[in-house]
């Protein structure tokens, strides 16, 4: 296994940096949707109650089918693995923040509305606050889904990238090849899970502050 990466490293770094650019690009928009969502929806219960049940919807639909859909509509660039990995990491990250804007202190609430806060300032100072450890929790589920996403969309339709390899390799039964992208992409799904965690411990070192650790 270690002889086939090495052996055939330059062709797995070509077709690795295909996959991180749409898992990195897909991601972005991803978590730039899911953000922009949450907000929406803790702002406007109304719109809350409409919305969500299309997105649980959204996630049943199996991406067997849509992949090869979204790859007809958009073509073989760049485009349709951007939307399939956004589609398939958005919801985690919307679902934690919505719970964590839920799971703020009403006394903090309370205490700031009782002193003229406005809305925005109750969302910038409790509630976003309060939904960062939901948050990152949501961030470690999505982004584990975030380079098989990226992988199977270029299994369905792609020029370059770690799916395309294991495509090959695959129709010339050459299984040790397979089994190095692989090895590559879950290399790659544990460097992403751990540099969200150190994220994690960067940004909420004021709770162990807190917290005397």
């Amino acid at each position: 296994m270690l002889g086939q990466i090495v052996e055939n490293r330059a062709l797995l770094w070509d077709n690795t940096v295909p996959t991180l650019r749409a898992t990195f690009a897909g991601f972005a928009l991803s978590l730039t949707v899911a953000f922009s969502l949450s907000v929406a929806l803790d702002f406007m219960p109304r719109l809350r109650r409409t919305l969500f049940p299309i997105f649980v919807v959204s996630q049943t639909l199996p991406l067997v089918a849509i992949a090869p859909l979204v790859v007809l509509w958009f073509g073989f660039d760049m485009t349709p693995k951007i939307l399939l990995v956004a589609l398939v990491t958005f919801f985690p990250m919307l679902v934690a923040l919505v719970d964590g804007y839920d799971a703020t202190d009403p006394e903090i609430e309370n205490l700031m509305r009782a002193m003229g806060a406005s809305r925005m300032q109750v969302f910038r100072v409790a509630r976003f606050p309060s939904a960062m450890p939901y948050f990152f929790a949501g961030l470690r589920i999505s982004i584990t889904y975030a380079v098989v996403a990226a992988i199977f969309a270029e299994y369905v339709g792609a020029r370059a990238g770690l799916g395309i390899v294991i495509l090959n390799a695959k129709n010339s039964f050459r299984s040790d090849l397979v089994l190095a992208a692989v090895v590559i992409s879950s290399l790659l799904t544990l460097a992403l899970f751990a540099g969200t965690a150190l994220l994690q411990r960067y940004v909420l070192r004021w709770r162990d502050v807190e917290d005397g650790r």
